[in-house]
């Protein structure tokens, strides 16, 4: 792994933004001298993919609000990352729009009830497909890590389902777990 990978835990991203701050992505890469943007590459309702109908627990024929953006550092993409809200909670909200959410979405989702309690992450490797190979501009040989993670309410309840492709040699997860 190259020494210049970035560290990303989790934990920022499952956390309202407190007032005008901004987004806990340009937060994070800010804390370190950095630069973090985003650009949405769609947002709106679309039918139920197979993986996030596993993970939100919806059927066939279910559509979702889904906010498709790709992740930058210093200008360079360093992320593709796909949020999927059920729509029942999301459609004709915010997260259905491109405009910026005030606080981020976690803040949204906590204004229309929802509040995650619980988070169920996986992550794998593959070789991505030339489309993501373009977007990540990265390398036929380079592989990138794929983090599905899914936000469950206090009844258990998904309220959110991430899709998230990264490079892997630019990359390193970090898990702190609090024990007992």
């Amino acid at each position: 792994m190259a020494s210049d990978a970035w560290i990303s835990s989790s934990m920022p991203y499952l956390r309202p933004v407190e007032g005008d701050r901004g987004d806990a992505w340009g937060e994070e890469a800010a804390a370190r001298g950095r630069r973090g943007t985003q650009r949405i590459l769609h947002a709106g309702e679309v039918p139920t993919p197979a993986v996030v109908a596993r993970l939100l627990g919806l059927g066939d024929g279910d559509t979702v609000v889904v906010r498709r953006r790709i992740m930058y550092l210093d200008e360079e993409p360093c992320e593709l990352t796909d949020s999927y809200y059920p729509a029942h909670i999301a459609a004709g909200t915010g997260l259905a729009g491109t405009a910026k959410i005030r606080g981020g979405a976690v803040a949204l989702l906590a204004e229309l009830g929802h509040v995650g309690r619980r988070v169920r992450e996986d992550v794998t490797a593959r070789m991505p497909d030339a489309q993501v190979r373009e977007l990540l501009r990265t390398g036929t040989e380079e592989p990138v890590l794929c983090l599905e993670r899914v936000v469950l309410d206090e009844d258990e309840r998904p309220i959110q389902a991430d899709l998230i492709t990264m490079p892997a040699q630019r990359q390193r997860l970090r898990y702190e777990l609090r024990m007992g």
